[in-house]
């Protein structure tokens, strides 16, 4: 008893110094946001504190080991398991790991678990061991390389996944080791097709229920444990146990950029609807990139909210009537409302809603997005947006970040590693912003289009993606379409009493009608603060 006191005590004092160096790197890394986060805390102004504070303290070193600690502290419950179902891992031993063997071994051994060692004299190649497993009790098969280790718990964790699953593929979330120290842990969201198409987030951190007739499919080679994952992965829909169950020596490295887009041989029409109220010389710029866009049939329908000023309403008297359509939209601003009646008007079996103040980079930004879009599968595709200063504003939206929804990724520079990477890879995403958004017109209308009642301004385009999302038609983020944006400069920001009080509505509304102070986003992760929009371990 005395012992497991002074076991506690001693977590007890690691926990208070992790804190410390980990507040302590937060404040040498940002002096003035740390402060100013300070202050909202001493202010009690907690939510906005936390938001700031999350990706700050993220930064840490330290953060992970403090995660890491108290999650230690508390132990894995799982229900009574089925040990009928054999876990058999396959290590492969044919490159010079033998330092690292025993430690994998010994972590299996712990566990209960066999291995089969390809590359030894019993089993020298992947047939060798393939012949020699029992395969009249469906194993599951765990693929490892020498070096990795499973934390305490794993193969009930696993066993309690495996049973009544309908999956061939089940993965759980890894770290790598550094000497004896858990680093970069990877946090995966649940299963994403198209972003495993770009990364590899699975193979070595999973469970295969393979069959001899895969294995022989394979064949033999140093990547097999690769080869045979994508082989699953593609049958049915893996499952992710979200547990940090595996502490691995060696992580594939992300390929990147993500491989070129086949675009559609035939792109049909589409409509590009722009909501805006003066500043033309945002709507010029906007609308020069529409027309410099490489797509061969575009209409464009220009909803103009009661613009006063008179350069703007020569500007748009003088617009094309054969290329663009004047929609004249009076009274307060909603957006959902102005886009509901555009839509109406829009001939194209595509519609990109488009904010005034979107600049384009390139020209091929619309066919990508409409490529996309085009896909049975596929609901809103979203574009990587860029602030002017080159940092990214949206890549993608996680619902439940700040209790409502929030833009992935925000405020990295495209060049910078993020979290692995994933604001450069084409993914499923719970959301996307309007400001530059591509859907079929069909599928718009089909789930109502925008909702004008209950989010005039604010989620809106979140609303709508999870609505299409319900319908089998998932939100994509697609940064092969990058564009700049100069975020709400035409409308202004919402500082004034009327305008803070729309938006306290607006947040209701999410809230109650989506749960989002509930709901785990499942492309995020729980393990993931959501008062960042950085991907922050959750401390």
């Amino acid at each position: 008893m005395r012992l497991k006191s002074t076991g506690h005590y001693l977590k007890r004092i690691a926990d208070s110094w992790l804190t410390a160096s980990v507040h302590f790197d937060a404040f040498r890394y940002n002096p003035r946001a740390y402060l100013t986060a300070t202050k909202w805390w001493i202010k009690r102004k907690r939510v906005r504190a936390r938001g700031q504070f999350a990706p700050l303290l993220g930064q840490s070193a330290k953060a992970y080991m403090l995660w890491a600690l108290r999650q230690d502290r508390e132990a894995r419950k799982h229900s009574p398991i089925d040990t009928d179902r054999p876990i058999i891992a396959l290590i492969d031993i044919r490159g010079d790991h033998s330092d690292e063997l025993a430690a994998t071994l010994h972590s299996l051994s712990a566990e209960g678990l066999s291995a089969f060692l390809i590359g030894s004299a019993e089993t020298p190649t992947l047939a060798a061991a393939l012949a020699r497993i029992d395969w009249s009790h469906t194993p599951w098969l765990l693929p490892l390389e020498p070096g990795d280790l499973l934390s305490p718990g794993s193969a009930a964790a696993y066993r309690a996944a495996m049973a009544g699953a309908i999956t061939r593929l089940i993965y759980a979330d890894d770290d790598l080791l550094v000497g004896r120290r858990r680093r970069t842990p990877n946090f995966k969201p649940d299963w994403n097709s198209e972003l495993f198409q770009h990364w590899d987030y699975i193979s070595g951190a999973c469970l295969l229920r393979a069959t001899p007739s895969d294995l022989e499919a394979i064949n033999d080679g140093p990547d097999w444990a690769e080869r045979l994952t994508n082989r699953l992965a593609g049958e049915g829909t893996p499952l992710h146990v979200r547990e940090m169950l595996h502490h691995r020596r060696r992580r594939p490295i992300t390929c990147l950029p993500a491989r070129p887009l086949d675009l559609a041989r035939e792109l049909p029409p589409i409509s590009v609807i722009v909501p805006t109220r003066n500043r033309v010389d945002l709507l010029r710029v906007c609308l020069d990139g529409v027309a410099a866009a490489d797509y061969p049939d575009v209409d464009v329908i220009v909803a103009d909210n009661d613009s006063d000023d008179p350069e703007t309403l020569a500007y748009l008297a003088a617009l094309d009537p054969a290329r663009y359509t004047l929609l004249h939209h009076g009274g307060g601003f909603n957006y959902s409302a102005i886009n509901n009646r555009a839509v109406a008007l829009a001939r194209g079996r595509l519609l990109c809603l488009l904010n005034n103040d979107i600049e384009m980079t390139d020209t091929q930004w619309l066919a990508v997005m409409a490529t996309q879009a085009l896909r049975r599968e596929v609901g809103a595709v979203g574009a990587r947006l860029l602030y002017p200063d080159g940092r990214i504003q949206h890549a993608g939206v996680v619902i439940g970040v700040g209790n409502a929804a929030g833009h992935a990724h925000r405020f990295l520079r495209p060049d910078e590693e993020g979290y692995f990477h994933r604001h450069s890879l084409p993914q499923f995403t719970s959301a996307v912003t309007a400001a530059c958004l591509v859907v079929e017109r069909d599928k718009f209308c089909a789930v109502g289009g925008l909702n004008e009642r209950d989010f005039a301004v604010a989620f809106n385009d979140v609303d709508l993606c999870l609505r299409l999302n319900q319908r089998g038609w998932q939100s994509l983020y697609e940064p092969r379409a990058t564009l700049m944006h100069h975020e709400s400069v035409s409308r202004g920001l919402d500082h004034d009493p009327v305008g803070a009080a729309r938006l306290a509505s607006e947040l209701a509304a999410l809230k109650r009608i989506w749960k989002t102070d509930e709901i785990c986003d499942p492309y995020h992760h729980a393990q993931l603060s959501r008062a960042s929009e950085q991907f922050a371990v959750a401390i």
